[in-house]
């Protein structure tokens, strides 16, 4: 039985999926900063610390998501002579999916569990509600990317 073989991804569409998966990092990082470092004041990126060390290392966590959102910048920029066509791009999309989904994965699995740096809510049971809904929250984008990811590669 012959088996179908996929036609070579172009340069064009892989960097429209690095910068889309660049820039869903950066999204992902800003909504959890801003939302759950910053306004509802849930955790810190490092929790066991003093204040001073734990608004240290969310200026840290800061600092990375700025560099990450300057970092698609310029990809953005680079790719500016088609810049309607990246962003309007099932590559672009499924690279922010999977970077947002894989972010989010990440940040509840290693920072989260494996490395116990901070909980989703500090106080609350280590794992459930908070940290599976964190997880779970990241496998909807990841899932999703994966799957537009498969449409354009197909």
């Amino acid at each position: 039985m012959a088996t179908a073989v996929r036609p070579a991804v172009g340069g064009a569409a892989r960097r429209a999926a690095w910068t889309g998966a660049v820039a869903g990092v950066a999204l992902m990082g800003a909504l959890d900063e801003v939302v759950f470092h910053q306004l509802l004041q849930w955790h810190h990126f490092y929790a066991h610390a003093t204040a001073y060390w734990q608004v240290f290392s969310d200026g840290l966590f800061h600092l990375f998501t700025a560099s990450m959102f300057a970092a698609a910048v310029m990809l953005l920029w680079a790719q500016r002579r088609e810049l309607a066509a990246v962003v309007g791009s099932a590559p672009f999309w499924s690279g922010l999916l999977l970077g947002a989904g894989a972010f989010q994965v990440f940040d509840g699995v290693v920072d989260h569990e494996l490395l116990g740096l901070h909980q989703v809510r500090t106080g609350a049971d280590p794992l459930w509600p908070y940290d599976v809904a964190w997880i779970a929250s990241g496998l909807a984008p990841l899932a999703a990317g994966l799957a537009l990811r498969r449409r354009w590669t197909s």
